[in-house]
């Protein structure tokens, strides 16, 4: 019975080491470890590798090549991911290609996906960390999904609260159902019109405005394409210059002469303190007017009888006559035109 029993307890382990070897190598074989296959060693580091684990699948440009093998922390920001490659890719995979971490399908498991790169390098060899890049996080897009979800919610309930209001707005409606509403509206419309083409013509005229002053027509073309007429208009601002030049000079000479005779009249010396401050100057000098006035008073008298004497009347008869005739001669004149030379 010992003996028997001995057995039975060595069949049984037997057994059951056989079935855990079978489970191990269905388990290693399902997870594609390579384990009958050539294969090297690459690897790459992230920031998050988003939930892969052991023996997920590695692939090329969409090709499964090799499997993860093993997953190290190399610090708290950096991840390093070993990977088990196919040995017939090695002459294939460059030492720029770009890995990242991506998903089989929308929710499906995590696989690192290895993408050539577009300049030419160098052949990965075994052992070379790949250049990684940050891929999606499925997370934070569901995340945002969801925000967005609720901004549509937000914007559709305000949505019905503002279709609420105007289907309740009275105003709005009494509005819309004016029929002398599109009849305003045409004729606001037809105003606008007239009024841009009122507008295109008054941009036509000052296009043809400016044409002319281009070609030197009207007023303010020969302003400023004339060049005689500036030529013209530079000679008379230098008259206007020179005549201002003496003007100046007539009031600094004017201003030397009243200076001249204020001195005079302050000092005692001259003609002007004769006039302004000698009264016996000015007496002797209104004196010899008085006498001038009345011996002009008297010549006249005295003509005035010379006229009326017989001696000399009938002289004085013809130089009146003389004098009526060269009136009418240019009363004639000036009526027709013709100019007449007065006799001497």
């Amino acid at each position: 019975m010992t003996k028997k029993s001995i057995n039975n307890v060595k069949l049984g382990g037997f057994v059951l080491g056989g079935v855990v070897f079978l489970v191990l190598l269905l388990y290693m074989i399902g997870k594609n470890q390579h384990l009958f296959g050539d294969t090297y060693l690459l690897k790459a580091r992230f920031g998050n590798i988003q939930g892969l684990v052991v023996g997920n699948n590695v692939r090329y440009a969409g090709i499964e090549t090799g499997t993860v093998s093993e997953i190290y922390i190399v610090n708290d920001t950096t991840i390093e991911v070993s990977m088990l490659i196919d040995k017939k890719m090695q002459g294939i995979i460059r030492a720029n290609a770009i890995v990242s971490v991506g998903t089989e399908g929308f929710v499906g498991n995590k696989v690192v996906n290895i993408n050539p790169a577009r300049q030419p390098a160098s052949l990965a060899a075994a052992g070379d960390v790949l250049v990684s890049r940050s891929s999606v996080n499925t997370d934070e897009m569901i995340q945002t999904l969801s925000n967005t979800n609720k901004d549509i919610a937000i914007v559709a309930s305000e949505l019905k609260h503002t279709i609420q209001r105007i289907n309740s707005s009275t105003a709005l409606w009494d509005l819309l159902n004016d029929r002398s509403l599109p009849q305003g509206i045409g004729m606001a419309v037809a105003n606008v019109r007239s009024a841009t083409g009122r507008a295109d013509q008054a941009v036509q005229d000052i296009q043809l405005m400016i044409r002319d002053i281009k070609m030197g027509k009207g007023s303010a073309g020969m302003l400023l394409k004339d060049s005689s007429f500036a030529l013209q208009l530079n000679d008379a601002v230098s008259r206007i210059n020179a005549a201002a030049g003496q003007t100046d000079s007539l009031v600094i000479e004017l201003q030397q002469t009243v200076a001249g005779i204020r001195g005079d009249i302050d000092t005692g010396r001259g003609v002007a303190n004769a006039l302004f401050k000698d009264s016996v100057g000015v007496k002797k000098v209104t004196g010899i007017l008085e006498n001038i006035q009345n011996g002009t008073d008297g010549f006249n008298q005295n003509m005035e009888a010379l006229k009326h004497n017989f001696l000399f009347r009938g002289y004085f008869k013809k130089l009146e006559k003389q004098r009526q005739k060269e009136e009418k001669e240019k009363a004639k004149a000036a009526a027709g035109g013709i100019k007449v030379k007065t006799a001497l």
